[in-house]
């Protein structure tokens, strides 16, 4: 299963809160900001595929498949219902960031 690489998340969001801020050195912040967008828009298709997963093996589970237990459903389950939390904690708070420097003064 795919699963959502939070360290590089990470490193990319410090990596732009560097920029932001004048320590890093580059000069390309249209390219930082693409890679950005690709990496949440990767994160998203993950979460995606691990629900397509979990979905898929409770169908199997539940047409009886021999070769799907009920652990293993559970568990896909469980991994899609929390990267989906985790995304949504992820956009709540980049929503939120997104009104306060909106109702900054200028």
């Amino acid at each position: 299963m795919n699963e959502i690489d939070s360290s590089q998340m990470l490193s990319q969001l410090r990596s732009m809160a560097a920029l932001a801020q004048g320590q890093n050195g580059e000069s390309n912040s249209v390219e930082k900001s693409t890679d950005f967008s690709a990496l949440l828009g990767n994160a998203v298709d993950k979460v995606n595929q691990m629900q397509k997963t979990g979905g898929a093996m409770t169908k199997a589970f539940d047409a009886g498949d021999p070769s799907v237990s009920l652990a293993e459903t559970m568990i896909a389950r469980q991994k899609a219902s929390i990267a989906f939390e985790a995304m949504k904690q992820i956009r709540n708070k980049m929503v939120s960031a997104y009104q306060d420097i909106m109702s900054m003064p200028i």
